[in-house]
């Protein structure tokens, strides 16, 4: 009977990793790699890792993993290295005799740099390096590519709203998640939906709020919100002919001073809804129930749709131009655009509410496959390589360069991240620093313990909240 146990680290892994040990240079002592995005069309804002060493480095290696472990890999066909595991045990109580250096959480970074580096401490487990990789490199490229796409939207919308709106104090709210339901994992959702948060304080995604308290320090601070919203099932529930007691019921439920709530308003014909139910049969209702009436379209071409609604809303309602020269609708209406929303689809949108006349103020979005699931290691090309050796003492640079792919060759060296005169930040060698104090990566992980932990509401400010 082979394990069911997810959580055995030595199974975290590619199964050609398990034959490494074996392959490296007589004499191997130290072995250094690096985690970085290549290329890509956003700026890295650095996420995941504190949470990645909570969950899965703070807890040691067994005699029960190994055993575990032993089965598996050698009915899979693979060489196993029971001694070194055994070794690891003995010598370092089951935790890993690694070094993990980083960027400090939320740091904004350009491509093609070093976030983070590990090494080996002990000259035994030079093979331990390379082996975590795949858990690793995994823990760090998703987070990360989502806090980036992420700032990349927030970017947008706060170009959007300097141009259109009277301030950006609603910034934090104007990008909601809505991926819960399209991710491939609950921890997929905790760690997307997380690293989303780190840039706007809406989700619908209560497994990003858990995650948050859990390695983030976010336990006594919400640090997201949402409203009551419908859905088609709550709305069609009432019939066709029921769609505006439905509206109705709402407002009856969920209105009141200061108070939101979202409506999901295209179940049959959106037009109609907001000429003849919002705008018409409603209309008192709306105006002063003292809160906020957000419509929701779920359908159609997003740019159209969202112009023909606010252009639609404006009629029946009215609206005021503000300081900027756009037209603002009542406090009391307001537009979520959720379907179709990536970071391509954003900037189109954005730009046919402003050419109409509109303050990007009267509109939030909401994100669900385009922020959670719609991203790869591709996306921003992560990867982690080997870039130094030390052999009998000697420590020389080691690195790939295939003559099919410039773009896959990799650092050389022990390496350091620097901000140079210019406020640029490169990477460099280690032994081209001026001082140790120089070097933006920081010891994270030493032999079992996590030396720096933070909170989200820390790593927020970091990002440029």
């Amino acid at each position: 009977m082979y394990t069911s146990n997810l959580n055995n680290l030595i199974l975290n892994s590619d199964s050609y990793k398990t034959s490494h040990w074996v392959q490296y240079p007589s004499g191997s002592e130290y072995l250094s790699s690096y985690i970085e995005a290549r290329k890509g069309d956003y700026d890295v804002v650095f996420f995941g890792l504190q949470a990645f060493i909570k969950e899965y480095l703070s807890t040691p290696i067994t005699h029960q993993d190994i055993n575990e472990a032993e089965k598996v890999v050698k009915a899979h066909g693979l060489t196993f290295n029971r001694a070194g595991w055994e070794h690891l045990i003995e010598k370092h109580n089951g935790y890993l005799p690694l070094r993990i250096q980083a960027v400090p959480e939320g740091s904004i970074v350009p491509v093609s740099n070093v976030v983070c580096q590990v090494i080996n401490t002990d000259p035994e487990f030079y093979w331990l390096p390379s082996y975590i990789e795949t858990a690793l490199l995994r823990a760090i490229w998703y987070p990360s590519t989502v806090a980036s796409v992420s700032r990349y939207c927030k970017e947008i919308i706060r170009q959007a709203l300097e141009k259109s709106a009277d301030n950006t104090e609603s910034l934090p709210f104007r990008l909601h998640d809505f991926g819960a339901r399209g991710a491939s994992s609950q921890e997929t959702v905790a760690l997307g939906s997380l690293a989303h948060l780190v840039n706007f304080a809406g989700t619908d995604s209560m497994t990003a709020l858990i995650a948050a308290s859990r390695w983030y320090q976010m336990g006594d601070d919400m640090p997201a919100f949402s409203i009551p919203a419908a859905e088609h099932s709550t709305m069609t529930a009432w019939g066709r002919d029921g769609e505006a007691a439905a509206f109705h019921n709402m407002i009856e439920q969920f209105g009141g001073e200061d108070k939101a709530f979202s409506v999901v308003s295209d179940s049959y014909d959106l037009w109609n809804a907001i000429d003849n139910i919002w705008g018409d049969a409603l209309k008192d209702d709306v105006k002063n129930m003292g809160g906020t009436l957000v419509i929701r379209p779920d359908s159609g071409e997003p740019t159209k749709v969202v112009r023909e609604a606010l252009e639609r809303l404006a009629v029946k309602f009215g609206t005021t131009v503000n300081s900027k020269g756009y037209k603002v609708l009542p406090d009391y209406v307001r537009i979520i655009q959720g379907d179709g929303i990536s970071s391509q689809s954003l900037s189109k949108i954005i730009d046919v509410i402003i050419k109409a006349g509109f303050s990007i103020e009267n509109v939030t979005f909401g994100m669900g496959g385009g922020l959670l699931q719609q991203v790869n290691r591709d996306t921003m090309s992560w990867a982690m390589k080997s870039s130094a050796i030390c052999i009998d003492g000697t420590w020389k640079d080691i690195y790939k360069d295939p003559i099919t792919s410039r773009s896959k060759r990799s650092k050389k060296g022990r390496l350091a991240l620097v901000q140079d005169g210019n406020g640029q930040i490169k990477t460099i060698k280690e032994q081209a620093l001026g001082a140790p104090s120089d070097n933006l990566l920081r010891d994270v992980y030493v032999d079992g313990q996590l030396l720096i932990e933070e909170s989200l509401t820390t790593i927020r400010e970091r990002a440029g909240w």
